[in-house]
């Protein structure tokens, strides 16, 4: 059966450039590699198909011999190029590193490999006023640092590690699986591409020790719980020469005595008398700034939230200042005398006498409580 034409099987016009085609090439072999479709003989006729088509346009030669001659000028060549009727592993392995890479989420790497230092998590709590105000806090944090007698090299001193003798220094080796390669981590230097013969005292050849470093941490006015600040560098050493990671604190504000905050605003729980929600008066209010006077209008009753603009804190995110919310809650009295019961009871019968005059809530609950029954019982 006649080959189809290379640049159609790779759906490139004949103009295309080098990464036009491998681009189109990797598409393809994503979409139709065996490890895809199981047991789907077209599937990988279709892949070898433009395994073929790739190995001949992305070779500047070859693609200019089938540009001229076409199939036939290729099979001519033959002997100069190892024959085009079945496949090359030279060349593929280079390829399909990337394109097994896009598959299986890994990637091809050169050389030895150079890893970057762990990021790192430490909690800080503080008090409410610390976190609205700001601070500067000293912090001890275990981590993994470079080892100093080695410098991080993981060799005793005056000795240095030498070439991995299995990946040559790569860091990778190429694994011949039928009729492809692949690449992976070097199994016997971990992908350092060198070894230590000789390893450091201190860090037994690991180029790391434990340690725990002091470190001081700005925090910023108006931090909220959950807030996280960045130390850049501050997280473990890198491995290989590989950079440090971050360190990154985690703010948790300890539950206050009197407020509870939301965002830029607090809210707190006044208690007052029966006597003060009745008649009115002044009641001395707590705030981070110091105390001030909330002013309580005759009637009050208990759960009603007033509103102090300005009382409450700025973030690190908004200047604006905060309200404060107060919600008034009336105490019932208690361990009353003989003498402080009978007064109330007088009180509280000279107010039914005066029905919804002096208790409109009380009187309108009744009506309502009545209307439900009347319903029920029709």
């Amino acid at each position: 059966m006649a080959k189809r034409d290379y640049y159609e099987v790779l759906g490139v016009s004949r103009t295309a450039a080098a990464d036009e085609i491998k681009k189109s090439y990797r598409r393809l072999a994503m979409k139709y590699h065996p490890d895809r479709n199981k047991d789907d003989a077209e599937a990988e006729a279709k892949f070898k198909e433009a395994k073929e088509a790739y190995d001949v346009l992305s070779d500047a030669d070859k693609r200019a011999t089938y540009d001229r001659f076409g199939h036939d000028g290729l099979r001519a060549g033959a002997g100069g190029h190892g024959g085009m009727g079945g496949f090359s592993a030279e060349g593929f392995g280079d390829i399909f590193g990337d394109v097994f890479g896009d598959i299986f989420g890994g990637g091809r790497q050169r050389g030895s490999q150079v890893f970057r230092g762990a990021d790192l998590g430490y909690e800080l709590r503080l008090d409410l006023e610390k976190a609205v105000s700001g601070d500067t806090v000293t912090i001890d944090v275990p981590t993994q640092v470079a080892c100093e007698p080695c410098d991080g090299s993981g060799a005793k001193k005056g000795t240095k590690p030498v070439t991995c003798t299995t990946c040559g220094g790569a860091g990778q080796v190429r694994m011949q699986q039928g009729f492809f390669s692949i690449q992976q981590t070097c199994p016997a230097c971990k992908g350092a591409g060198t070894t230590i013969g000789d390893p450091c005292d201190t860090c037994h050849g690991r180029g790391r020790v434990r340690k725990t470093k002091t470190l001081s941490v700005k925090v910023p006015a108006g931090v909220d719980d959950g807030d996280r600040i960045r130390l850049s560098g501050e997280g473990e050493a890198g491995r290989n020469g590989g950079p440090p990671g971050d360190l990154y604190v985690e703010i948790r504000v300890n539950p206050h005595k009197l407020f509870e905050r939301e965002g830029a605003d607090l809210s707190t729980e006044v208690p007052i008398s029966v006597a003060t929600a009745t008649l009115g008066g002044e009641v001395e209010l707590p705030t981070l700034d110091g105390h001030v006077s909330l002013k309580v209008p005759a009637g009050t009753q208990s759960g009603k939230v007033f509103r102090l603009r300005g009382k409450g804190v700025t973030t690190v995110r908004d200047a604006r200042q905060g309200d404060l919310f107060a919600k008034v809650a009336v105490e019932t009295p208690v361990n009353l005398s003989a003498e402080q019961k009978e007064m109330l009871q007088s009180f509280d019968e000279s107010i039914r006498a005066g029905g919804e005059k002096h208790s409109p809530r009380a009187g309108g609950w009744l009506d309502t409580v009545k209307r439900f029954f009347d319903r029920i019982s029709q």
